[in-house]
């Protein structure tokens, strides 16, 4: 990487010398694990996980603490073919990732045929393996047999030449370690670029509004994930404390029959919602939280430019 991080404080003492720092990127179809195997190797939850697809819509960086190097790795939002305008910046997200990273994890599940998408990302990854190592990494390997995950490793070797091919589980921690020590291989010499304990340097205020999305998609039905977007309005201690921290962010869908799924029957849903957000927001800020919440319709915002700008993308 050409540039480092601002408000980076290199003031580490006693480095080895030599330390390595640098920036790995997961990549792969929607749903593939990256964002959990992101949040094992980090050690921390710092990018929501869901079973619906295009969950992930930021390039969310994953800082690893280790004594002989510092990874720091982005987490992609799912390549596919788009139908939308939001698809194709999520797709222009990830593009641009590929050539700022030092190696690239390509994704892909053990319980999975390997599928018309892979092929298609392994086409774009050819072009810059050449200058950026590529490690195959078989995802989600606890919920395949050890058949599946023997087929699959093969089917991968007919994709692309990877670096090496590795079968892992983040919800097991089945050589999560191992791939660890993959990546750093491949990093530059070079002092930390982020402070230490520092997770990811994304701010808490989009965080939190990735909370309530993650809960927001729960249980809604399949083509509804693409259409919710979320925005935090304020969020401050409320005044004359210390204890209690304000949130108001508001839920964004296309259409007004998607705001009452959202809602639910008397607004059931939505405190759902609210509840399982508002826990997670505690753990992450370790303040208690108030949330509020409310659901506005942004009429095809998904192919409104002035809107997905509006909306952070």
């Amino acid at each position: 990487m050409s540039t480092i991080p601002t408000g980076c404080q290199n003031g580490s003492v006693n480095l080895p010398d030599d330390h390595k720092s640098g920036f790995a990127c997961f990549v792969g179809r929607p749903n593939a694990g990256k964002s959990t195997l992101t949040n094992a190797l980090v050690g921390t939850k710092v990018a929501i996980t869901s079973s619906k697809p295009q969950t992930t819509r930021h390039a969310i960086r994953g800082i690893v603490h280790r004594p002989d190097a510092q990874l720091v790795i982005v987490d992609t939002p799912g390549l596919h073919r788009p139908r939308t305008l939001l698809g194709q910046r999520l797709n222009d997200v990830v593009m641009s990732t590929w050539s700022e990273v030092d190696v690239i994890g390509f994704c892909v599940p053990a319980d999975e045929k390997v599928g018309p998408g892979d092929k298609f990302i392994a086409q774009q990854l050819a072009k810059v393996s050449k200058r950026t190592p590529v490690f195959g990494v078989v995802t989600k390997t606890d919920v395949a047999n050890p058949a599946m995950v023997a087929e699959q490793l093969v089917a991968m070797q007919s994709l692309m030449e990877f670096a090496e091919i590795i079968p892992v589980s983040a919800v097991d921690g089945f050589q999560v370690a191992k791939l660890s020590d993959l990546l750093v291989a491949q990093l530059p010499p070079g002092p930390p670029l982020y402070p230490e304990g520092e997770l990811t340097d994304e701010p808490e205020v989009t965080l939190v509004a990735e909370l309530v999305r993650e809960a927001a998609l729960e249980g809604v039905r399949d083509e509804l994930p693409h259409s919710i977007a979320v925005v935090v309005e304020e969020m401050a201690f409320r005044e004359g404390r210390d204890d209690l921290i304000d949130v108001y962010a508001e839920l964004y869908v296309e259409r007004s029959s998607q705001k009452g799924i959202v809602l639910g029957h008397k607004g059931e849903r939505l405190k759902k919602v609210g509840s399982a957000a508002r826990a997670q927001i505690e753990a992450l800020l370790g303040v208690r939280v108030y949330l509020d919440l409310h659901v506005k319709v942004a009429k095809d915002w998904q192919r409104d430019p002035r809107q997905l700008r509006k909306l952070g993308f």
